[in-house]
């Protein structure tokens, strides 16, 4: 298989750390994953700003450096759920179409490409999870307690996977955190009220590490948990399945 690395902008610019254990693991797993070095921003926050139009070069770009590979893995539900559901705004090619198809979150490409079942990785701290709404109610990571259904989480799957961690238990599991992109800008005393509240259940639960697959949400509440002293930690999903003593 031609894997291809997309790493979004924020995580490129505030979360190297984030890339390079998607990148590590990826290849501790037994890929060839390479990093097309044209890539740029996917065009999410320009859509998220009602400026769509502006976007479609963007849209453009990503498709032409992502056309010749068989998978697009990325460590982010929201830029993946983008790919998928804003490219049906361009011309649908064989090539737009394969790449909205085959641009997957991380979790997605691990179980359901992959299929792993182990990981061999250590990571001894009590977690807790943070389901952002993309990948939950975007990408069907897991299931809402809106839905009915079995209940399942692809997340939890891998961190299940991981020696030593404790997955605590959080009244309100899959609520927002209150980031949403521009929201946090445009509501941002609503933003952060709702950010305090995520913290608020994380440190009840004595949680040392909080955990997801998006980090923009993960940006989110370490903003607030650092202007508010909580002695916590956020990591990105990667960065613990990625993790060895």
């Amino acid at each position: 298989m031609k894997i291809a690395l997309f790493i979004p902008c924020y995580v490129d610019q505030f979360y190297p750390q984030t890339g390079i254990a998607t990148l590590e693991l990826l290849e501790k797993l037994g890929c060839r994953v390479e990093y097309p070095m044209a890539q740029t921003c996917c065009g999410q926050p320009l859509a998220n700003a009602g400026c769509e139009e502006d976007a479609l070069p963007v849209y453009q770009h990503f498709t032409e450096v992502f056309g010749g590979y068989d998978y697009i893995v990325a460590p982010s539900g929201s830029c993946t759920y983008h790919v998928r559901h804003h490219y049906g705004v361009i011309e649908q090619t064989e090539t737009v179409r394969r790449i909205r198809e085959r641009t997957l979150d991380l979790t997605e490409f691990l179980l359901d490409v992959l299929k792993i079942n182990q990981l061999g990785a250590s990571f001894p701290h009590r977690v807790g999870l943070h389901q952002g709404c993309h990948g939950l109610r975007g990408l069907r990571l897991g299931k809402g307690s809106e839905r009915t259904g079995e209940d399942f989480s692809k997340i939890k799957t891998l961190l299940q996977m991981v020696e030593g961690l404790e997955l605590m238990d959080l009244d309100r599991p899959d609520e927002c955190c209150g980031f949403g992109g521009t929201f946090a800008i445009n509501e941002a005393a609503v933003s952060v009220k709702m950010g305090k509240d995520r913290i608020s259940d994380h440190l009840r639960h004595s949680v040392e590490v909080v955990t997801g697959g998006d980090m923009s949400c993960l940006m989110h509440l370490e903003g607030i948990i650092r202007r508010q002293g909580h002695p916590l930690k956020v990591m990105h999903l990667a960065e613990i399945l990625n993790s060895t003593l």
